[in-house]
């Protein structure tokens, strides 16, 4: 449970209708299945112990006390468990029939709770059988103990503190005004579901859309524990289908496979750091509040967490997703230029990623204008790094587009102002670099002013999480269209764009794609890139990671090490991943003041560092608190953090 993290399971155990003691049996081993596989929620189907489709027979007395005695001995049988169960079960009470869940930990019946919204339609008329909850809780002796009877019930968790659990049945999640709600109001981050939906054509989707709606709706964890095929086939068909939820993301389900047990890990910690952000969140009182207490163990993690987190990894998505963003980039510039009275648009041309990403989105923006190409003007200013390669390419590809291309060669300009300032041509300092850098965006700048234009920004994301920008040089623009586009997206934007293009503009974007990242302000060695910024500041993919889970979420670095390590499993080592990690931390913290002050720019995600609506952070925080806990990062054979 360290670190917020919940395992939790659904189970769809087989069953025969109107049989308990055979049911019982089936979910005793469902249960003995979970604890092995450490789950501390465990959730069963809609009045699971007798079936759901027992119609006339839940009023026989026969079939109510076989339950209470099938359902004694599973209480009886968790008194060493660990796990809180909730079992759906007909319940009895002051001469009226509910369709109840019977929350279970440690030898005691934690809470009823009865259904809110019984439905009264097509194959679904249980008024004739059951009552809806009432109002208000009460306090009820049932297998001789007390315990709450109610639908305003809350399990709150000592640990993790972020983990406290709400109860609904079926029907419940699909009214307007689900019980989930007010749940979730009163604190609850994880909401579990008993269920015994059937099926027709079209359903699973919409359910599973409905799922995972509410979940994000609610900021929360959902399980959703669906009826197996053992019920009667007299009119319906179930088909197992269970689901378990994250705030929008479906992290397991499973059909047509009696006997499933889904199990996940549901991150509490995320979800309460989600909320607290939240503003319209509200929040309510008037639940009762049950308290329940956890073992303190690490939960081994099966879910999976993206390694590229801000690309879609299905090819269709992604692809939609990339066209999406380019157009967003491309109105925000449209919007610019229009607001500004540009005359042109000056685009400083390397023949890199993100200079090319630049350019194609200028070209978006032009064309959304129905304005002539010929008025953006690329600029390639070659110095002491420019590789034929490179530069070869920002021509080729102005070319190809039909914008104006320029040539401006810096190398005069930059050995004077060496000269002025006394910095020797041999000594490749930060000074060598940036002096070129900063004569570069003198250029561009001047050259907009000259044309009544505007400077159209090239540094992306990643680049500001690091700091990894000239101040004053490639930091600034009059418009940074690649301000919320990480560099693990930029590779697949440039690609994306390619393959719209005409055959020659085409051609190149992929030679520029298969170029090494690098700012060319070191010599090249034989004609070839010397300075890869991979290897100085390491892998971008890393990175992009990190600067996902810390911003994000709010995640300590133990945290992100330990999902990095699940995520990068087959690429990298646990040792390198640390290395790499406070790396990061050292310089986002160091590097904010170019944040602090960067120029305009769309955004078009949920991660972006503008400082005017998206990241505020004083330039002169101190980081000791985030690298002291890398640092403490002990690593174990499996690359788990201690």
């Amino acid at each position: 449970m360290i670190d917020g993290f919940v395992k939790v399971a659904a189970a769809s155990p087989e069953l025969r209708v109107a049989d308990p003691a055979y049911n019982a049996g089936m979910i005793s081993d469902m249960i003995h299945r979970a604890e092995k596989e450490g789950v501390k929620i465990l959730v069963f189907p809609e009045l699971s112990i007798t079936g759901y489709t027992c119609s006339d027979l839940f009023f026989q007395k026969a079939l109510q006390d076989e339950t209470l005695s099938v359902l004694s001995a599973i209480v009886k049988d968790s008194v060493s468990s660990d796990v809180l169960i909730f079992i759906g079960f007909p319940y009895l009470h002051s001469s009226k029939l509910y369709n109840a869940a019977a929350a279970i930990k440690g030898g005691k019946v934690l809470a009823i709770i009865p259904k809110t919204n019984i439905p009264s339609y097509g194959e679904f008329y249980e008024t004739r059988w059951f009552t809806p909850a009432p109002d208000e809780n009460e306090e009820v002796v049932f297998l001789g103990m007390k315990t709450v009877f109610g639908k305003k019930v809350v399990f709150d968790a000592d640990y993790p503190s972020t983990l406290s659990v709400g109860c609904e049945i079926c029907e419940d999640l699909w009214v307007p005004e689900s019980p989930s709600i007010k749940l979730a109001e009163n604190g609850a981050t994880v909401i579990v579901n008993l269920s015994a939906s059937d099926e027709i054509i079209g359903k699973n989707e919409y359910r599973r859309n409905l799922i995972s709606s509410v979940s994000a709706r609610l900021v929360a964890g959902y399980i959703y524990a669906d009826a197996s095929d053992g019920e009667s086939t007299t009119d319906m068909v179930f088909t197992s289908s269970s689901l378990i939820a994250e705030n929008g993301n479906i992290l397991a389900s499973s059909r047509f496979d009696a006997g499933a047990l889904i199990v996940s890990e549901i991150d509490t910690d995320k979800l309460q750091g989600e909320r607290s952000r939240m503003n319209t969140f509200k929040t309510a009182s008037g639940y009762t509040h049950i308290d329940i207490s956890f073992r303190h163990e690490n939960t081994k993690l099966t879910r999976s967490f993206p390694s590229q987190p801000f690309v879609p990894s299905d090819e269709n998505e992604r692809s939609s997703r990339c066209e999406e963003i380019l157009t967003l980039q491309a109105y925000g510039l449209k919007k610019r230029l229009v607001a500004s009275h540009a005359a042109k648009a000056v685009v400083g041309l390397s023949g890199g990623l993100d200079s090319t990403l630049a350019l194609l989105v200028t070209v978006r923006a032009f064309d959304l204008l129905r304005r002539d190409r010929k008025d953006i003007v690329a600029v390639t200013m070659p110095c002491f790094g420019t590789t034929e390669r490179t530069k070869s390419n920002a021509e080729k590809l102005a070319s190809a587009l039909g914008v104006t291309f320029q040539t401006v060669d810096i190398t005069k300009s930059v050995l004077q102002h060496f000269e002025d300032i006394g910095q020797s041509v041999d000594d490749l300092s930060v000074t060598y670099e940036n002096g070129q850098a900063r004569e570069r965006t003198q250029v561009l700048m001047d050259t907009a002013n000259k044309m009544n234009g505007i400077v159209i920004g090239t540094g992306d994301l990643s680049e500001l999480a690091l700091g990894w920008a000239t101040y004053n040089g490639d930091h600034m623009s009059m418009y940074g269209v690649n301000a919320s586009i990480p560099k693990t997206l930029v590779r697949y934007l440039v690609r994306h764009s390619a393959s719209s293009l005409p055959d020659d503009a085409a051609i190149v974007l992929y030679d520029i794609l298969a170029t090494p990242v690098s700012p060319e302000l070191l010599p090249a060695k034989d004609g070839v890139i010397s300075q890869v910024t991979e290897d100085i500041v390491g892998p971008y993919e890393l990175h992009d990671f990190f600067l996902y889970y810390m911003v994000r979420f709010g995640f300590p670095p133990h945290k992100i090490f330990r999902i990095a390590v699940t995520s990068f499993r087959n690429e990298y080592s646990p040792a390198f991943i640390k290395k790499w990690l406070i790396v990061f931390i050292r310089r986002f913290f160091q590097q904010q003041f170019k944040r602090s002050c960067l120029p305009d720019g769309p955004k078009v995600g949920t991660v972006t560092l503008s400082p005017r609506s998206d990241w505020r952070m004083p330039s002169d925080a101190i980081s000791d608190s985030w690298i002291k806990d890398a640092e403490n990062i002990k690593i174990q054979g499996d690359g788990e953090a201690l």
